[in-house]
């Protein structure tokens, strides 16, 4: 099943116009944002949000847990139940404990192929399992029509080619911050299609929206240059979230993007190691895009970081974990309610052997579509019938986040 279509210069029109109303509208400092990260590889929970009250996960995994707290290099405390990866001390634990993140275990989709690709589209279209799937429709695109005229509402996609979740009638801007030097439209091409729009009623949309990426492309620059003297930015994901911090807050408040890298089949690691490197670079992204934002734009806004799918709870001969089932989802944002912030939210089951699904994974207990659309009713006031328009058939499940 084909996820992406590459944009040519033509298909590029929709972000020059998009980019022109956004900055003809720029969102107020309290309107809803919500960016979605996508950790595409199934990443694995069980090292990022760790059981330490389970003996069974200690067995299960006698080369990559994380210890528990107190021990060397152990897990960092966030209740009587569970722990947070090491890796995130100086990133997202400050978040939780101001009451800026939480926690959803035993999340996930109720899709049981462990096949990344149909997982991953299976996610992002939003659509009923057991219903035929339109590859022109995707949740994030469902949402974006539920919310128009909202006259501040202005959706990106901060890839290089659209993705799935944001395929539909909405006209939905896209661009790659990672790849600044390697864009679909290039000066030449620029003026070339400016010129084809000259003298005509588009022109002044054409030739702003031009305007605009080129400005993105040059902060974007300017802050690459800036990364090699700022270690907190000089590695991907932290670099790109700020840009894109900088960009919801001023022009954007419905986002998407999604960072590879996270199947570890092999030497996954524990307190140290891949799977660590990587929270690392996650979580000081996550963090500088919270801070980049400023303080009154990140109380309206949320992060919802998921998975297509965790990883098995044991680990396996080459010191890895193997496609898995349920998950865990972060949720942050600096106007998380009480019930939320810091806390350990959503469905729970006890972290035991008789508990795995298919005596391998964590059961979903916490499906994705009711999840994020009790998220999206309590953010942006929808009704019941308009969530039935974003995930069809959803039966949706007010966890309190905002």
């Amino acid at each position: 099943m084909q996820r992406r279509h590459f944009l040519s210069a033509a298909a590029s029109l929709p972000l020059a116009f998009s980019l022109a109303r956004a900055r003809a509208a720029a969102p107020r400092s309290d309107t809803p944002r919500f960016l979605l990260v996508f950790l595409r590889g199934a990443y694995d929970s069980n090292s990022l949000l760790v059981p330490t009250h389970s003996d069974f996960y200690y067995a299960a995994r006698p080369t990559i847990a994380i210890a528990r707290p107190g021990e060397a290099n152990g897990a960092l405390p966030l209740d009587a139940r569970w722990g947070l990866h090491p890796a995130m001390e100086g990133s997202v634990l400050p978040l939780w404990h101001s009451k800026q993140a939480c926690f959803v275990p035993f999340a996930g989709t109720d899709d049981l192929s462990r096949s990344h690709f149909e997982t991953q589209d299976s996610i992002e279209l939003g659509q009923p399992l057991d219903a035929h799937q339109s590859l022109r429709s995707g949740f994030m695109n469902r949402l974006a029509q539920t919310l128009q005229g909202r006259s501040d509402l202005a959706p990106m996609a901060f890839t290089a080619q659209l993705p799935l979740c944001m395929r539909g009638p909405a006209r939905i801007a896209n661009t790659a911050l990672a790849n600044v030097g390697k864009g679909g439209v290039d000066a030449n091409r620029s003026r070339a299609i400016a010129a084809m729009y000259a003298g005509t009623a588009l022109a002044p949309a054409v030739n702003e929206g031009f305007e605009v990426r080129a400005a993105v492309l040059r902060g974007m620059q300017e802050e690459m240059d800036k990364a090699g003297r700022d270690a907190i930015s000089a590695k991907g994901f932290s670099l790109v979230a700020q840009r894109m911090a900088t960009l919801m807050r001023d022009q954007f408040d419905l986002g998407f993007v999604d960072v590879g890298g996270w199947d570890t089949h092999v030497n996954q690691g524990n307190a140290s190691g891949n799977l660590a490197n990587r929270l690392d670079d996650l979580g000081r992204g996550l963090a500088a895009f919270a801070q980049e934002m400023g303080p009154e734009p990140w109380r309206h806004s949320v992060v919802a970081v998921v998975s297509e799918f965790g990883r098995t709870f044991r680990e396996n001969g080459n010191k890895g974990t193997d496609h898995g089932h349920g998950t865990a989802y972060w949720i942050l944002g600096g106007g998380l309610s009480a019930q939320a912030g810091g806390r350990i939210v959503g469905e729970q089951i006890e972290v035991s052997e008789a508990n795995l699904f298919q005596n391998r994974d964590y059961p979903v207990l916490n499906e994705y579509r009711s999840v994020l659309g009790g998220l999206f009713a309590r953010m942006y006031g929808l009704s019941p019938a308009q969530l039935q328009q974003v995930f069809p058939q959803a039966s949706v499940k007010d966890l309190r986040l905002v």
